[in-house]
């Protein structure tokens, strides 16, 4: 393979796997584009930076990931650009709010939005499966945890696709630089508003209870917990997004499971599962060395950045038996879609479920879905999958 892979080329959003196989068996550590990232690609390399913030640093992507032309990084107070011991206080904070009674009590409500959600498809039309459903569904599990105006969740579309493409913006891109700005201040302007209500008058959500947790009489700054707001936004919409169009994808390419599943719906939990490794929405989780090391006989410089190949992990044939091919007979759960290690996703429970329990919703009401078009794919290196899916789906 000459010259550098541009993993944002169009072509290698559209199925980056042959590339990430080249690479895991020609160059497993090598320099990619956009900006001459260093690009772990095989699993046990990607595990064991995972596990290694001493040397692979969150930190460090406070400073070095935001580009210049973003101005203020709305993340920087965020768990995700922390390293211990800072990191863990703030998780140990945030997650006071998001215990498994708090997720697992919202299934009826998820249920309910799923369901309103599949009766506006409609049979034997066509529809863009990502607007109609796979995005409004998580925004309004977000709404509901946040207990924010229910026609707000219009704007998350925007807000997310916004700011998780950030890392697939380029200096060249200025037209894409203001309408990004101008969400970020968008967002920021009616947060803020949110957590000044809060705080005169909490309520049964979670923005409630950030703003009231205190752990050893600490409680979390505004900044940190807008941070963690818009993180939300990003890891909790967006991922959940991809995740629940992927399980569709997969629908529509294998229907022999479709008909499976429709007949035991206790199986779709495996299914989710396969679908996290053979499709994980996350591909690429940027971290910053803090001083000179070698993985698999390359050297990487101190302060070079790092992008840990999820995406390819996830189609290591060293790790998984046959990893091109979906199979949902796996055994075992495979949690590394969610990220590894100390910054495993907080999230992950609610993500699996706002997925099985849509998909249980749409197999109750269509035998099938068959697309119409071309999958149009997201521009984000942390990200991927459908901005639009056109399909029909089929009572």
């Amino acid at each position: 393979m000459s010259g550098r892979v541009n993993l944002m080329a169009p072509e290698v959003r559209a199925n980056p796997y042959p590339v990430y196989a080249e690479l895991r068996r020609t160059a497993p550590v090598c320099q990619v584009e956009p900006g001459g990232l260093w690009a772990l690609t095989r699993f046990e390399d990607v595990s064991a930076a995972f596990k290694n913030p001493q040397v692979f640093s969150s930190a460090g992507v406070r400073t070095t990931t935001a580009p210049p032309w973003l101005g203020h990084n709305p993340f920087s107070e965020s768990m995700i650009v922390m390293d211990p011991p800072h990191h863990m206080r703030l998780r140990t904070l945030v997650s006071r709010a998001w215990t498994p009674t708090a997720v697992n009590r919202l299934e009826p409500r998820i249920r309910s939005f799923a369901q309103h959600l599949a009766e506006r498809l409609h049979p034997e039309r066509e529809v863009d499966f990502v607007d109609a459903f796979a995005m409004p569904l998580p925004a309004s599990v977000i709404g509901e945890l946040f207990a924010l105006d229910p026609q707000m969740t219009a704007r998350y579309k925007r807000w997310s696709v916004d700011l998780s493409s950030v890392s697939g913006t380029t200096e060249k891109d200025t037209h894409r630089h203001e309408s990004i700005r101008a969400t970020v201040r968008e967002m920021e302007d009616y947060l803020s508003q949110v957590v000044a209500d809060r705080r005169r008058q909490p309520q049964d959500d979670m923005v409630s209870d950030l703003v009231q947790t205190r752990v050893d009489g600490e409680a979390l700054s505004d900044a940190e917990l807008m941070s963690f707001l818009f993180l939300l936004v990003v890891a909790g919409l967006e991922t959940t997004v991809q995740l629940v169009s992927h399980c569709v994808r997969m629908l529509m390419e294998h229907p022999h499971l479709l008909t499976r599943l429709r007949e035991n719906p206790a199986q779709l939990p495996r299914f989710v599962e396969e679908v996290l490794r053979f499709e994980p929405s996350v591909h690429g989780l940027v971290r910053v060395t803090t001083k000179e090391t070698e993985v698999s006989g390359v050297v990487i410089p101190a302060g070079a950045r790092v992008a840990l190949m999820v995406g390819s992990a996830c189609r290591d044939g060293e790790r998984f038996k046959d990893p091109d091919t979906f199979d949902m007979d796996r055994e075992g759960v495979n949690n590394f879609p969610f990220g590894h290690g100390i910054h495993f996703c907080l999230g992950a429970p609610l993500a699996r479920l706002e997925a099985r329990v849509g998909l249980e919703v749409l197999l109750s009401r269509f035998t099938r879905f068959t697309p119409t078009g071309p999958v149009k794919w997201n521009t984000s290196l942390t990200v991927r999958g459908p901005l639009t899916m056109p399909l029909i789906p089929h009572a």
